[in-house]
This record gives C-alpha cells, structure tokens and sequence, in this order.
C-alpha cells in the first residue's frame, strides 16, 4: 500500500519505550523497551490479547500518555520531553484517533460532531467541509442526525469523519470494531481501508483479531508490554 509514500523518513518512532504506573509493590508495567517506527503512508497492526499493551502504545505515539522511559518522536520533535498541553498541540497538527466506542457528543448532530472537532484541532480553516467528509463516509444523510438516532456502524462512520476532519497524517484506531457486530465491523474495516489508500495518512490499528492485522502491511505482536513478533507483507 501506498508504495512509494512509505520509501522515506520517518513519520512517528518509539526508542525503549516503557509506560508503567504505581509505584512499589503496586507498580504496573504497561510497556517496557518497545522500539517501533511508522513511515508515512503505511499501515501497521498492533494486535495481541487484551492487555498486552496495544492502547497503551496507541497512547503513547499520540501523546496521550508520557512515557516512564525512553522516547516518542512525531515528526523528529520529541513529544516526550513536552507537557500535556504542548503534546496536545502537537497532536492537532496531524494525529487524529478513532476509539473503540464512537464517543460522540450526544447532544450534537453528526454535522456538529465533526464540525466541532475540526475546529477544536484548528484544521477547519483549511480542511473540507463536515458535510464533504460525511459524504465520504457514506452518511450525506444524516447530517442532522443525534448519535441516538444512528446504528453502531453509522455512529463510528460519523467518528471516522470526524478524525479525518483534523485532517491527518497519523490515524491511529483503537479496536474500531470492538463494539459492533461481524458483518458492520467488516464494513467499518473496509471504509478505514479505503480511506487509507485514497487519502494516504499513515494507519495504525489495535486489535486483538489475527484475522484483522493481517489486513496491513505490518503486524506488530505485543505480549506483555513487549514486541514479540513482527511480520511484514507485501
């Protein structure tokens, strides 16, 4: 996928990575020595069991989390010697996510849920309209529609629309599918998909389905908190 964007510099990378919290006999350690690195334009799958550290790795390259050890760099600019609030512009200059549950505002219309968040990152100035992006997820429709008022597949077609507001270089999903039943989840997968290869930001997915990662170029296996395996295809 996206051939030559991905023949190039690095767009995101980890350096010994480690997240833990607590202290003492209490401490938890979320990832320990994790070196990974994103290029631009390709897609990665980050999969293993539930606790193995995908979403904590999801986290950390989005600035979500501070790591305990080691490095987060997007861009050549260290996001792990910045603070919250400095990550978080960073962060709206091109990182965008997609959780597992849609986590839309429930008192605003898929309009307003993605015009709202464009604005929020600062990209609405240059970036298409909310009604171009719910186009282009299929829901021209339901611009005026509540959250309450969507299936789990249209809610999370709404949550695509809106990170592809912030117009991204990075989209990093979180099992996307988690709450939605097979057939629905096929379908976000294959719009996120191809999204990709239209758009070209680079893609990276947790998931605990095997099945899943081998949709992408790269899988990434964690197992408690480390890298245990890595595949490349294609």
């Amino acid at each position: 996928m996206n051939g030559v964007a991905t023949l190039r510099r690095e767009l995101a990378a980890c350096r010994g990575l480690g997240v833990s919290y607590g202290a003492g006999d209490a401490r938890v350690v979320a990832l320990a020595d994790v070196d990974f690195t994103i290029r631009p334009g390709e897609s990665v799958a980050l999969w293993g069991r539930s606790g193995s550290g995908k979403t904590t790795l999801l986290q950390a390259l989005g600035g979500l989390v501070a790591p305990s050890a080691g490095t987060v760099s997007w861009k050549g600019e260290l996001l792990s010697s910045l603070d919250v609030a400095a990550r978080a512009r960073v962060r709206a200059r091109g990182i965008a996510y997609v959780f597992q549950s849609a986590n839309l505002l429930p008192h605003f219309t898929a309009y307003e849920n993605v015009s709202f968040a464009a604005h929020a990152s600062g990209a609405a100035e240059h970036g298409a309209e909310p009604e171009e992006l719910l186009a282009l997820v299929g829901l021209e429709a339901k611009l005026d529609s509540l959250p309450s008022e969507l299936s789990g597949g249209e809610a999370q077609r709404v949550a695509i629309a809106r990170a592809l507001g912030q117009r991204p270089e990075l989209l990093l999903c979180d099992e996307p599918t988690g709450h939605l039943d097979s057939d629905t989840g096929a379908r976000v997968l294959n719009l996120i998909d191809a999204l990709h290869e239209e758009l070209g930001f680079a893609l990276v997915t947790a998931t605990h389905d095997a099945d899943v990662a081998a949709r992408y170029d790269r899988t990434i296996e964690l197992d408690d908190g480390r890298i245990a395996s890595e595949e490349t295809y294609g």
